[in-house]
């Protein structure tokens, strides 16, 4: 392993091991509290542009594989750990954690304390950094970060979302034969946008007997609206995806075009940010965001453990349109809201949680019974 050197825009300096990647690379730094599932973490499309830390201490152990990729490659901009263990041990795995970021290249950062980093964030909220295995020098570091554009002046959006339109092949994964069923056409079919899609939001859509048809984030809302009215599709799905919603103002405007057409619409994360921006309740960054698989929520009395990933939310006067079906029990912000007189819903957590927990799948059969 070789040295690595962190500025953050505090002002802390730090010098750390590598491994994955080398080079320079700037990113808005947040920390994630799940114990398991750093594959899926790190392949997330949610996190373009971000550095995770990651509170669990040992990293590493269950190697990785193809079937845990949630989306085609790695999409941090590095990962911050403990421990790191290049030696893995688990049946399904396939290579080395170091071997896959490399292949990304996306940087990682062990032997580090990351509880101080996690503990600052907390405290100080969500910040830039630079991390560098060429750089030493702390004022040169901070000076190319102070150059560099923060996250929320990057339209990720454009670089996580595919370009071209998509059947999607595949649905839940099955424990018996250790692969993913394959997906069975419908009568029921489904527009997803990808706004930075994770695979297993795909996969449960089809576990619910729906027919997912991807498509880009350049999408026109006129072109699904006339598929719509031609029943060729019964609903649009928005997913998750990474950076700032409210720089997204060319896909809020197709955004209300859809809205206003009356089509079903079911969103989760940044897509259920876009729908309150769509009806004019623009969303706001939290201090350090909820990012892990074990954040409590409350649905009408019943508490569910769900996984998080994301900085912003959707604003407390938004009951003025929409009642609100979902409550985070860490900090009582809005998870979930059902638009009133219409057939739009949307949840900010992530209810497909690869790698777990479960306990919210229910949502898509909730989509899949007013999909026309």
């Amino acid at each position: 392993m070789q040295k690595v050197w962190i500025y953050l825009e505090n002002g802390t300096f730090l010098e750390a091991k590598s491994f994955g990647a080398t080079g320079t690379s700037v990113g808005e730094i947040v920390f994630n509290t799940s114990l398991t599932g750093y594959q899926e973490i790190i392949s997330d499309p949610s996190y373009a542009g971000q550095f995770v830390t990651f509170t669990m201490p040992e990293i590493g152990n269950v190697g990785v594989n193809d079937d845990d990729m949630e989306s085609r490659k790695c999409h941090c901009k590095g990962v911050l750990v403990r421990n790191y263990h290049h030696e893995y041990s688990n049946y399904r795995a396939q290579n080395d954690l170091d071997s896959l970021l490399k292949e990304h290249g996306v940087l990682g950062i062990c032997e580090i304390d990351t509880r101080y980093l996690t503990k600052m964030i907390r405290d100080e909220g969500a910040m830039m950094m630079i991390a560098s295995t060429e750089i030493s020098c702390k004022d040169e570091l901070a000076k190319q970060l102070a150059a560099s554009p923060r996250i929320e002046d990057i339209n990720y959006i454009e670089i996580v979302s595919t370009k071209e339109s998509y059947v999607h092949k595949s649905g839940a994964w099955n424990h018996e034969i250790k692969a993913y069923n394959k997906a069975v056409m419908s009568d029921k079919k489904v527009a997803v946008i990808d706004f930075g899609v994770k695979r297993n939001i795909l996969n449960e859509l089809v576990n619910v007997g729906l027919e997912v048809e991807v498509v880009p984030s350049s999408f026109k809302g006129e072109d699904l609206i006339a598929r719509f009215e031609a029943k060729e599709i019964g609903g649009v799905f928005l997913s998750n995806g990474p950076g700032d919603p409210l720089t997204l103002v060319n896909e809020k405007k197709e955004v209300q075009k859809l809205i206003e057409a009356n089509i079903p619409i079911f969103a989760i994360c940044l897509g259920h940010q876009m729908l309150s921006i769509a009806h004019g309740y623009d969303t706001y960054k939290l201090k350090f965001g909820q990012h892990g698989g074990n954040h409590p929520v409350a649905n009408n009395g019943v508490v569910e453990i769900t996984a998080q990933n994301h900085n912003y939310n959707v604003p407390d006067n938004i009951t003025e349109i929409a009642d609100v079906t979902h409550i985070n029990l860490f900090d009582n912000t809005i998870e979930g809201v059902k638009y009133k007189n219409k057939e739009i819903f949307s949840v900010q957590h992530h209810p497909e949680a690869s790698p777990g927990p479960h306990e919210s799948k229910y949502i898509f059969k909730q989509f899949a019974d007013i999909v026309k």
